[in-house]
């Protein structure tokens, strides 16, 4: 199930977006807007949400979050954007990883 999460996640949100692939969620979020979509088992389809909901891809990055661990990690495919200087699957700039950090640990951290 893949949830666009606004505020705060509930801890049942958090384990309906853990389903797919249960250790883990798979995130996309628009650091523009401070909104995030998790769940299912592909970034892109995360993605694909957030775009349905007015989002802008040039501030949508690809992310996953280990509620266990309390910790986002940064690789995805839908981050490789040579147009925005990240040839990688790793989100590369520190400013982009901080805000991604920031918005998921605001809206599922320590649930």
């Amino acid at each position: 199930m893949i949830y666009i999460v606004r505020e705060k996640a509930t801890a049942e949100q958090i384990q309906e977006m853990m389903q797919a692939l249960q250790t883990y969620v798979k995130l996309a979020v628009d650091i523009e807007r401070g909104i995030l979509a998790g769940g299912g088992a592909m970034h892109a389809d995360c993605e694909g949400v957030l775009l349905e909901d007015g989002s802008r891809q040039e501030f949508i990055w690809g992310a996953d979050w280990d509620p266990n661990a309390q910790q986002v990690t940064f690789e995805s495919l839908i981050n490789i954007r040579s147009r925005q200087n990240n040839p990688s699957m790793e989100i590369l700039d520190p400013e982009i990883r901080q805000k991604v950090t920031e918005i998921t640990v605001r809206l599922l951290g320590s649930v």
